[in-house]
C-alpha cells in the first residue's frame, strides 16, 4: 500500500474546508515511526483548524487530529517495535505537521508515547484532554490539597478536560462542584461524580467583581478563563491552588494581587503541547495506574470520520458535550 486517505483542511480564498484526500506515503526519516491510526478525537484546538483566522495552522493544507492513537507499522527508531500500540499529542501534531485524521501518521518516536495498560481507543478518549486534566488533578494532589481541605471547583465542566478532571477528582474523594452552562447537562455531570453543580462563573455577571469575595474552593480546575478565572481567585480558600488550562472564557484576567498576597493561592498554568516527552512518558503511566479515568464510556462518544464536520461546528457554537472519538476505520465514504 503505497497512498491512505486523510480528512484534510483545505483554504480556498476564505474558507477552511475539510475534504477527503488520497495521500502518497513518505520514506521515514531518522527517528521516526510510522502509525496505523485507529482513533483519534476532536479538540477545540482541531475545531480551530478547521476555522479562518483559527490561529492554531500557519500553513494549509494540512491533516488535523493533535491525538494520534494505533499501531507502530515501520519504526526507524530503535525504541519502538512494529506492533507497538502508542500515542502520540501535542507539540506540532495537527497544527504543523499532519495528524491524526488519516489511515497513517508519521510522528518523531521522541513525541510518542508506549501504551501498555491502555488499549489505543482508551487512549484516544482520554487524548490531549484527559492528558490535561490529569496535569490539572496531579498539579493539585502536589500543591498538597487533600478532600479534607475543601471542595474543588471545575469550570467549563462538560467539555472533555472538565468531565475527566471531574472523574478523576471524584475519584479521590474529593468534593467536586461542577460549574456549566449547559442546564440539560447536570444529570451527567452528577454521573460523573459532581456533588453539585452550578451554573457559569460568576454567577451574577453583573456583580461588581471583587478583589477577594467569600473563601469557598480549596482548589479549581479551571478550564474557562476571563470572569470565570478572575470569580475563582477571588473565592479560593487560604494556601489553596487554581490550575488554567483554557480561554474559552476570554484570554484577559482582571484580578489583582489580592488572593495571592492575603490568601496564598496559587496559579499554576497547564500546557501539555511542549511537555517534555520524559515528563509525558511519566504521566501516561500514572494515568494507566492511580490517574486512570473511570468512566470513559460517559466521557467518550465513538463517530466515524464523516462526523468530524459536524462536531467541529458544535464546538464552534460551545454545544458539544464530552469527547468525540474518531474511529478511523469507519466513515470515509
Amino acid at each position: 500500500m503505497t497512498t491512505y486517505r486523510s480528512l484534510t483542511a483545505v483554504r480556498h480564498d476564505d474558507e477552511i474546508r475539510p475534504e477527503v484526500i488520497e495521500r502518497e506515503r513518505v520514506a521515514l526519516g531518522a527517528g521516526e515511526l510510522r502509525i496505523w491510526v485507529t482513533h483519534s478525537s476532536v479538540n477545540f484546538k482541531d475545531a480551530l483548524a478547521f476555522t479562518p483566522g483559527g490561529g492554531v495552522v500557519r500553513d494549509y493544507p494540512i491533516v488535523p487530529g493533535i491525538d494520534v492513537a494505533g499501531t507502530v507499522i515501520e519504526s526507524a527508531s530503535p525504541d519502538f517495535a512494529v506492533g507497538a500500540e502508542v500515542i502520540a499529542h501535542g507539540y506540532e501534531i495537527g497544527t504543523a505537521r499532519d495528524g491524526g485524521y488519516a489511515q497513517e501518521a508519521v510522528v518523531p518516536a521522541d513525541w510518542t508515547v508506549a501504551l501498555e495498560g491502555l488499549t489505543p481507543r482508551e487512549a484516544a478518549t482520554i487524548g490531549t484532554a484527559g492528558f490535561t486534566a490529569a496535569m490539572s488533578v496531579a498539579a493539585i494532589l502536589d500543591w498538597g490539597v487533600t478532600p479534607e481541605s475543601g471542595p474543588i471547583i471545575v469550570t467549563g465542566a462538560t467539555g472533555g478536560v472538565g468531565s475527566a478532571a471531574i472523574d478523576l477528582l471524584a475519584a479521590k474523594g474529593f468534593e467536586v462542584v461542577a460549574s456549566s452552562g449547559k442546564p440539560a447537562a447536570t444529570d451527567r455531570l452528577h454521573g460523573l461524580g459532581a456533588a453539585e453543580v452550578i451554573g457559569r462563573l460568576p454567577l451574577d455577571p453583573d456583580a461588581r467583581p471583587r478583589a477577594l469575595g467569600r473563601a469557598r474552593w480549596a482548589g479549581a480546575v479551571d478550564c474557562v478563563g476571563g470572569a470565570a478565572l478572575a470569580d475563582i481567585l477571588s473565592t479560593t480558600r487560604y494556601g489553596g491552588v487554581v490550575t488554567a488550562s483554557g480561554l474559552t472564557g476570554g484570554s484577559g484576567l482582571a484580578t489583582t494581587v489580592m488572593p495571592f498576597i492575603l490568601r496564598g493561592v496559587g496559579l499554576l498554568g497547564i500546557d501539555s503541547v511542549q511537555m517534555p516527552i520524559e515528563a509525558r512518558r511519566a504521566l501516561w503511566k500514572r494515568i494507566e495506574d492511580d490517574l486512570r479515568p473511570r468512566k470513559l464510556d460517559q466521557i467518550g462518544v465513538d463517530l466515524p470520520v464523516g462526523e468530524i464536520p459536524t462536531v467541529v461546528d458544535a464546538l464552534r457554537r460551545g454545544e458539544f458535550t464530552g469527547r468525540a472519538v474518531i474511529d478511523l476505520g469507519e466513515g470515509w465514504s
